[in-house]
């Protein structure tokens, strides 16, 4: 059964390391003033399709897809070097400073894109969550977007037969096994199998590939990009996928961030309090006049 599977994989700031500098005088985060990392979640969907893929290798391919600046194309590079076949970076001024409801349009014209112009989409996997925004919210939307049937907190692929998706996800209280009519938007957990390591061997065959967007012109292996055009990254912009500026990026984007802090308890602003009602209603009060909650 021939299968194309797109993972949408994402390039966080490390948020372990969140300092003065994480966020723009605009209210979006600083990316270059952090670390950049593969979101763990999404390695873990990553590592999904790559089990269906090992299945059967000659009909099942795997794809994946990135938005950010010129740099997100090490995502893409990463996962080449653990089996992925291709991938495609969506990168474009305008799209800077996306929420999760630009962000999920521009993945979702996209994704019509390789639908109609590389071969018809199947599965499309993603982590559950990044965790430079933990909101769990551009999956769904996704497939929102593109109509798709979803399945969220997925655990395990079990098998895809007879067109259709077995799927254990974890939920509260324990676990449920569900199938799924394909085309499907799957979102993977923390708790999936973890990404396997890079193989040595694509890592050599891989490493010089780009995004067009990446290269100075002036790199002594500019010669390879000619006789392997594997070497070549895909790279579309907002115009590209056929999408409207007015929804991609800050103008496509009603959440805005106020702030990013990093935030560590000392036990000076500790409080004990007893069941009372008064100091119950103290601590209310508190968290009200300090826009904690309300």
């Amino acid at each position: 059964m021939k299968l194309n599977i797109v993972v949408l994989a994402k390039q966080v700031p490390d948020t372990r390391n969140v300092g003065k500098d994480a966020m723009t005088a605009e209210g979006t985060v600083n990316r270059a003033a952090l670390p950049a990392i593969f979101n763990p979640e999404d390695l873990n969907a990553l590592e999904q399709a790559l089990r269906i893929k090992d299945l059967d290798p000659e009909n099942v391919k795997v794809g994946i897809v990135t938005m950010g600046p010129p740099r997100a194309g090490e995502i893409i590079r990463q996962g080449l070097y653990r089996g992925a076949d291709c991938g495609w970076l969506l990168t474009d001024r305008k799209s800077a400073g996306a929420d999760t409801l630009a962000t999920s349009y521009f993945l979702s014209k996209a994704i019509e894109k390789i639908d109609k112009e590389v071969g018809h989409v199947d599965i499309v996997l993603g982590g559950r969550q990044a965790i430079d925004g933990d909101t769990a919210q551009v999956g769904p939307q996704v497939a929102q977007k593109l109509g798709l049937n979803q399945v969220t907190y997925a655990e395990e692929v079990l098998k895809i037969e007879d067109g259709k998706a077995t799927i254990r996800r974890h939920i509260d209280g324990g676990v449920e096994t569900v199938v799924a009519p394909l085309p499907v938007v799957i979102t993977v957990n923390g708790s999936a199998a973890p990404a396997r390591p890079c193989n040595a061997k694509r890592v050599m065959k891989y490493k010089y590939a780009t995004c067009p967007m990446e290269r100075k012109g002036d790199e002594p292996w500019s010669d390879l990009y000619e006789t392997r055009p594997y070497l070549t990254l895909g790279q579309w912009s907002i115009a590209d996928c056929g999408a409207d500026y007015e929804q991609c990026g800050l103008a496509g984007s009603p959440t805005k961030v106020s702030a990013v802090k990093s935030i560590v308890f000392q036990a000076k602003e500790s409080q004990t309090l007893t069941s009372s009602d008064a100091d119950i209603e103290g601590l209310v009060k508190e968290l009200l006049d300090k826009n904690i909650i309300g």
